[in-house]
């Protein structure tokens, strides 16, 4: 694209960051997002949809050909 990529800019689903978290030795970072929309550009509310074994676990929000 040529440019920094902002979350939600074409699909209006955005990740909205609340709050920033360190760990105790301050090497990994937590954020606490709020989800308007889904994360995921399959369509569903998070990437993390499917067990280990495929069996899809997550709900799907929207249809990424209305999307995308």
């Amino acid at each position: 694209r040529n440019k920094l990529w902002l979350k939600g800019e074409s699909s209006g689903h955005f990740q909205l960051v609340r709050e920033i978290r360190v760990d105790c030795d301050e090497d990994a970072i937590l954020l606490l997002i709020e989800q308007e929309g889904g994360a995921c550009h399959t369509g569903y509310r998070s990437c993390f949809y499917r067990t280990i074994d495929g069996r899809v676990v997550g709900e799907k929000v929207f249809d990424p050909q209305d999307v995308y």
